[in-house]
């Protein structure tokens, strides 16, 4: 049985719009998620002993049972329980690139390379649409990172509708390293907050997810600065008055001219688009000159068309 190692690209979100709540607890949603180039690599490989071990090469992402790779290869290990008692355990590499905290969903695509992996190491032959949903089960997150490339969004986020692929696209990623959001805080206030405003009945709720239309229209036109001006994000409602940090990283790449800037997911990364690599690597040395903070990460990447993949070598 052999190893496998795959990419697990970060995403960012174009528009994320909270609609209202839903039964199960969570929001409902209507999002366009975005590939990019920005990856971790993630090495499944078989071990003897019927256990899982994950490592990590950065010292913050835990290797135990809540890191979210680790609950992918027991949800397959209690899946496919015979496979497991057939072929023994996995040790799970993490190659981290993605930053933490950072609303990338870093966590998830890690994850979702877990199921891709072992789905080809045991020789499952899963379909596509099988191993995301056994990744909703994990994560809302999990099923788009599987699949990969831009997605429309729906439900709490794993009901997915492809759109056209978009291309050229180059982002400038902006996140300070000691500064994560945390994801349910940021729902959890957006609630308290807002939660009077949330639609009562089904007319209005369908009438609200109609305001993502416009989204949807320039990316199938590929007009990048009409998507640029239609980033939407509902979270920055709540993220950007408590976390000033991340309102000026938006401030700034405003200033700079970028085609659109917005935070993605629930913080703390924020995203410029531009239209070229050299407008990008221009962007982020002009980040640089003007937010001298050594914690202040950079990265300049682009669009990438598809979701967990093998890497080549």
């Amino acid at each position: 049985m052999r190893s496998y190692s795959l990419v697990a690209p970060a995403k960012i979100n174009l528009y994320l719009q909270i609609v209202g709540d839903r039964p199960d607890g969570f929001h409902e949603l209507v999002m366009v998620l975005q590939s990019i180039e920005l990856a971790d690599l993630v090495t499944v490989r078989p071990i003897g002993a019927e256990t899982i071990q994950v490592r990590c090469n950065h010292p913050d992402v835990p290797q135990d049972q809540t890191n979210l790779a680790y609950k992918a290869a027991d949800l397959m290990v209690r899946q496919f329980p015979d496979y497991f008692a057939k072929f023994g355990g996995v040790e799970i590499n993490i190659q981290k690139r993605i930053p933490l905290g950072a609303g990338l969903a870093g966590g998830s695509s890690n994850a979702a390379a877990v199921l891709v992996g072992l789905d080809l190491m045991w020789n499952l032959g899963l379909t596509h649409s099988e191993l995301q949903e056994l990744g909703a089960t994990l994560g809302s997150d999990i099923p788009f990172c599987i699949s990969g490339g831009t997605s429309l969004a729906t439900g709490r986020g794993e009901q997915l509708d492809g759109l056209p692929d978009l291309h050229d696209i180059y982002v400038v990623l902006a996140k300070y390293r000691d500064l994560p959001v945390s994801t349910p805080w940021a729902y959890k206030t957006y609630r308290q907050q807002f939660g009077d405003t949330y639609p009562k009945s089904v007319s209005e709720i369908e009438t609200r997810k109609q305001q993502s239309r416009g989204m949807m229209a320039a990316i199938a036109q590929q007009n990048l600065a009409q998507i640029g001006k239609l980033l939407h994000n509902d979270l920055e409602r709540v993220v950007l008055p408590e976390y000033l940090q991340v309102q000026q990283l938006r401030d700034r790449f405003q200033s700079l001219g970028v085609l659109g800037t917005m935070m993605s997911g629930s913080g703390s990364t924020v995203f410029g688009l531009v239209e070229s690599q050299a407008h990008a690597e221009q962007v982020r040395e002009q980040m640089k000159g003007a937010i001298a903070d050594p914690n202040l990460d950079l990265w300049v990447t682009r669009f990438c068309p598809s979701g967990v993949r093998l890497a080549t070598s």
